[in-house]
């Protein structure tokens, strides 16, 4: 019985009368496939459309525009299929900002800063994950506290100043591109982690585990997986990677600011729920997940090229939020009435009497 529960959730398999009845056109048209279909999509129009779309200068800018959305996705997906989430990673994001700026101010070096502000993410996370799950508390509700309180730590700690003026070897290495590719290095770092978070997900039994607890959390502990110290570890790592894009993003635009990153955790989990991920957690794919960051990073970077006012991309990004969510619960609305056998209506008694 343990084994069935750690194995069957988002492996792909299905219950009976799904994959296994399901026809060949049915097995490609998933959510994360038609995501990638429309990633496509957007790409080719924006070539066809825009003539510095595709140029190899605009490719590296518009992944280096994404490279901090793309890191925390890795950690939110993995908290998101374990059905936990965490808005406070942008304000994460910003509090580590806010600490290279006070701390370089103060002269410390840049190579004792970085450790620091990425150990004090993790403790944040650690916070998180610790009411969520030693206290019980909605990680929904926990997270929308920790994110007006880390962002007002981040203020406490630098004010409303900026600081700037970084080792140029480090800005050179965050803005520069692997030798003979339009890769920035932070999404190559991205390219890496990603295939290990893959791995884990869908290739181990810490993945299956997680996909157990999102779909039946109740179950899965008494199947044996010890659900709070995986929820605990996934805050941590989310908190940890939150602040590690703090580093990048600083780096990248040259600024601490205490307001660095403001909304990045709405355009995180537009990735992760519109790559397929289930906001009600047991299931999706890490492949559908980078399909969707890929897809916001290009359509922000299409808008920005044809002069469209940040307000609009943001507006954008909320309709994408909102589409990933109503559509899979509609769709499941319409296979569910499909399925359902028509309801019987009983005769009336004239009737019986006259058969």
């Amino acid at each position: 019985m343990a084994h069935d529960l750690m194995t069957t959730p988002g492996t792909g398999s299905a219950p009976k009368g799904g994959a296994a009845g399901r026809s060949p056109l049915g097995r490609f048209v998933r959510w994360d496939v038609l995501v990638t279909a429309l990633l496509i999509a957007v790409f080719l129009a924006g070539a066809a459309g825009s003539p510095d779309f595709a140029n190899a200068g605009n490719l590296s800018f518009a992944l280096g525009d994404l490279g901090e959305i793309a890191l925390i996705a890795l950690a939110m997906t993995l908290l998101v299929v374990a059905a936990e989430v965490d808005l406070s990673v942008a304000s994460v994001l910003g509090l580590s900002s806010a600490m290279i700026g006070a701390l370089w101010d103060a002269g410390w070096a840049i190579e004792t800063i970085i450790p620091l502000v990425v150990v004090v993410g993790a403790v944040c996370g650690l916070v998180n994950g610790l009411l969520v799950t030693r206290l019980g508390l909605p990680s929904l509700a926990v997270t929308i506290g920790t994110l007006a309180l880390y962002r007002g730590l981040a203020y406490v700690v630098l004010g409303d100043k900026a600081v700037a003026e970084f080792p140029q070897r480090y800005t050179d290495l965050v803005t520069g591109d692997v030798p003979g590719t339009p890769i920035p290095y932070p999404v190559a770092l991205f390219v890496l982690l990603a295939i290990i978070t893959g791995v884990v997900l869908h290739a181990t039994g810490a993945g299956r585990a997680l996909f157990a607890i999102g779909s039946q959390e109740e179950a899965a502990f008494f199947a044996g997986i010890r659900v709070k110290r995986i929820k605990l570890v996934l805050f941590v790592v989310s908190g940890t990677m939150a602040a590690f894009a703090g580093v990048v993003y600083t780096l990248r635009y040259g600024s601490a600011r205490a307001d660095n990153g403001f909304g990045v955790e709405l355009a995180v989990i537009a990735a992760v729920l519109l790559g397929g991920v289930d906001f009600d957690g047991g299931k999706g794919t890490l492949g559908g997940v980078i399909a969707g960051v890929l897809l916001i990073g290009l359509l922000r970077n299409l808008l920005m090229l044809n002069d469209v006012a940040t307000e609009i991309q943001s507006i954008v990004t909320g309709l994408l939020l909102i589409v990933s969510v109503l559509t899979p619960r509609l769709a499941a609305v319409v296979r569910q009435r499909r399925r359902s056998p028509a309801p019987h209506t009983p005769l009336s008694s004239e009737a019986e009497s006259n058969r």
